[in-house]
């Protein structure tokens, strides 16, 4: 064979197969932030490792985020897709888009963050490292303004970090950083369960998890979320613990142990606010945030929705 064959045979040599990546996105009327994460969704970093797209579930029927995607197509170097699931209700988002997605892989993030610009290739390198089924990361708070100092000093919204290769248990799960193998959803035609408000995404690891299949953590793949002004406000802090202890009365582990717990907690702290009122505002709140959970949970057990909104939004 000549040299200009053995080129030529070289040059029609099939690219070697990479993985593909589809980012899921669920996103309602929340334009500029949705602008900013899909803009650096659009630059991650991926040492040829796998390709990726970005899918968008518009959770609003009058389909607001539809302009801003279809202005982000246009300008960005990766493929975005839009759909509608004009039913309000985060599980059923989830579900639209998680029924569109393609490849071998699923990421999840949420439409308040942004990830660093390795986020995608470090949940990547870390799943395939460990053998795993899935890989969840640490979710940094972010304030493009400056909150109250109470606010600041307080701990409402952290989120845990844990060391790269620990087990996630169920109960500290969530989607707005994860990675998972297609197969871990692709059995399920809907994975997510609306009856769930809040939580679904726990109750979705949960099942997982029993079901036998390994998650893991992985510190260094952060993404910040971003906290607006409207979530500093106390009204919808409170109701979003409502809403949380609502829907906790639907996961299995609210058994009589964890009922009576709740039946004690009330009393008890309801007499400890006036105390914690003298503490400091980032104590008397996180004092409430528990004591309105176990409240939503005791209401919705008694047969009583303490918030009738699908979720509660800003």
């Amino acid at each position: 064979m000549s040299i200009a064959s053995a080129l030529k045979s070289l040059n029609m040599a099939p690219e070697m197969h990479r993985a593909h990546i589809s980012v899921c996105v669920c996103t309602y009327k929340r334009p500029e932030m949705l602008r900013h994460l899909l803009t650096e969704l659009g630059n991650l970093k991926t040492e040829n490792q796998f390709t990726y797209s970005i899918l968008v579930a518009d959770n609003d029927e009058a389909r607001s985020a539809q302009d801003t995607v279809e202005e982000l197509r246009r300008l960005l170097p990766v493929s975005i897709r839009y759909f509608c699931e004009p039913r309000r209700n985060i599980a059923l988002a989830r579900n639209k888009v998680i029924e569109n997605v393609q490849g071998e892989y699923v990421a999840l993030i949420d439409d308040d963050e942004f990830p660093t610009e390795t986020w995608l290739l470090t949940l990547f390198n870390t799943c395939n490292e460990y053998k795993v089924d899935g890989v969840l990361g640490p979710v940094v708070r972010h304030f493009d303004e400056t909150p109250p100092a109470w606010f600041k000093k307080s701990k409402i919204y952290d989120r845990e970090s844990n060391p790269t290769g620990e087990v996630v248990r169920w109960e500290d799960s969530r989607t707005g950083n994860a990675l998972l193998r297609r197969r871990v959803v692709a059995a399920d035609p809907a994975p997510f369960r609306p009856e769930f408000r809040a939580g679904e995404d726990q109750d979705f690891f949960r099942r997982k998890i029993e079901a036998g299949l390994r998650f893991i953590w992985s510190a260094d793949a952060v993404v910040f979320e971003t906290i607006p002004p409207a979530r500093w406000k106390r009204s919808y802090i409170l109701r979003k613990a409502l809403i949380q202890g609502a829907t906790a009365a639907l996961q299995p582990n609210c058994d009589a142990k964890n009922i009576a717990k709740s039946l004690i907690a009330v009393p008890l702290y309801a007499l400890i606010v006036p105390f914690a009122l003298l503490a400091g505002q980032s104590r008397l709140m996180t004092l409430l945030i528990k004591l309105f959970d176990h409240s939503g949970k005791l209401l919705m057990l008694a047969g009583f929705n303490p918030i009738r909104e699908e979720y509660v939004s800003e």
